[in-house]
């Protein structure tokens, strides 16, 4: 079997990509939409939340068949952080704050307890 096709990176690739349409459809708005009414908002976001779907539900069917239930929820959560700084600092033009240094340091540990076995 070849690195691409292995499930664990398939997986970690089609996450990162539903996390980049998660976070446009839940944070997007806050920056493209912000005189638009909430439900303009709401219907583009639902929109774009549809694609995240389209890879969130098979790379869970994929990474299901060699990650516990526990592993893959850690995956993606060390997943969201590291869409989400990028797209808060260079997207949105927030600070990079050491606190994202540390949710990952926590996130680290998760890591850690969640695979050991």
């Amino acid at each position: 079997m070849g690195l691409i096709s292995h499930p664990l990176l398939v997986t970690a690739l089609m996450l990162a990509v539903s996390n980049l349409f998660m976070t446009f459809a839940w944070y997007g708005h806050l920056k493209n939409l912000a005189t638009s009414p909430w439900y303009i908002a709401a219907l583009v976001s639902w929109g774009i939340a549809l694609f995240e779907y389209l890879f969130q539900v098979p790379a869970n069917r994929i990474g299901y068949t060699e990650l516990s239930l526990g592993q893959l929820k850690i995956l993606q959560e060390v997943i969201t952080l590291s869409v989400f700084v990028p797209f808060a600092v260079l997207y949105m033009n927030q600070p990079l704050k050491w606190d994202y240094l540390y949710a990952a340091l926590c996130l680290m540990g998760a890591v850690y307890f969640i695979f050991r076995s």
